[in-house]
């Protein structure tokens, strides 16, 4: 068993993005004949969720070490929708290259209906439809952050996909759906056979289908869904869950205790998939900055 590392994995990606961006400022009066601005990006939370209070503060550090300016906008749980969504129209015409408004909103105010205002151009989240639907056929998009970190990871690694079968456990927006499909494109990291299955997928079909499996990636929210009878030596096992044991330990979808015995590489959680989710936001803000400046690599 060896570790997919996403914590080291993400730190080289930010160093790498923060030396991008230092030479294209300091390159960027000979080339275009001005100095660029700094890129810059928009975090948006509503409410004192203390969830969302710890991603937000590890996506700013992020920032920081990737060399993006950041700016925190808060407001009480109690804004409407309409005023949060003056807020979105406002950041769409501004000088962020990307923004996000960070999930759970409160019950009153519809996600949905707030990340479809946000500009394609802007969606560092990879949420919009407009991107999903480009990203679905293979066009230059915002890729969803957590599917796009967990290619990034499986690049690093040099772990091949091309031909190989992949079983992905859950269907959500956020995971499931954009995994399974940016795994059998024809991406740089891609070309997979792939077979989506959900927690109502008879227990069954489900052992039978992770037991032929290359790779298998969990994302559904429940702990210990993916144990060791289910896979075959040396699978590739990605855990993108995020669960409490009885402790109140941070743990995954998966029995890590028994799979990661049998399995050829696997993410640990925490410091697994999360700290990849940060890296593609990231780059998703670096792609649009690299845009509104005409810049190619």
């Amino acid at each position: 068993m060896r570790i997919l590392d996403g914590k080291m994995v993400s730190d080289s990606i930010l160093s790498e993005t923060s030396g991008r961006i230092e030479r294209h400022i300091e390159t960027s009066k000979e080339t275009i004949g001005y100095t660029v601005k700094r890129p810059a990006m928009a975090i948006v939370i509503v409410g004192s969720n203390p969830a969302s209070e710890t991603y937000v503060r590890a996506k700013m550090k992020a920032c920081e070490k990737s060399g993006i300016d950041s700016k925190l906008i808060r407001f009480d749980e109690n804004i409407t929708a309409y005023d949060l969504l003056t807020e979105v129209k406002q950041l769409n015409k501004s000088h962020f290259d990307g923004f996000i408004v960070q999930l759970p909103l409160p019950s009153h105010i519809d996600a949905d209906g707030i990340i479809n205002e946000i500009s394609a151009y802007k969606d560092i989240d990879g949420f919009h439809p407009l991107n999903f639907g480009k990203m679905s056929i293979g066009q230059k998009a915002m890729r969803p952050a957590t599917p796009y970190g967990i290619l990034k990871l499986l690049q690093y690694y040099q772990i091949e996909t091309k031909g190989k079968k992949v079983v992905v456990i859950g269907r959500s927006n956020l995971v499931g759906k954009p995994i399974s499909i940016m795994l059998g494109n024809d991406f740089e990291i891609g070309r997979a056979t792939v077979t989506s299955c959900d927690i109502n997928t008879p227990k069954e079909l489900l052992d039978e289908e992770t037991r032929r499996a290359d790779i298998v990636i969990v994302a559904v929210g429940k702990r210990n869904i993916l144990t060791a009878d289910m896979i075959k030596e040396g699978t590739v096992v990605i855990d993108v869950g995020i669960n409490r044991d009885e402790g109140g330990k941070l743990v995954g979808d998966v029995d890590f205790e028994n799979v990661s015995k049998k399995a050829g590489w696997i993410t640990p959680v925490p410091g697994g998939v999360g700290p990849m989710t940060v890296a593609g936001l990231i780059l998703n803000t670096y792609e649009s900055w690299k845009s509104k400046y005409f810049i190619n690599e």
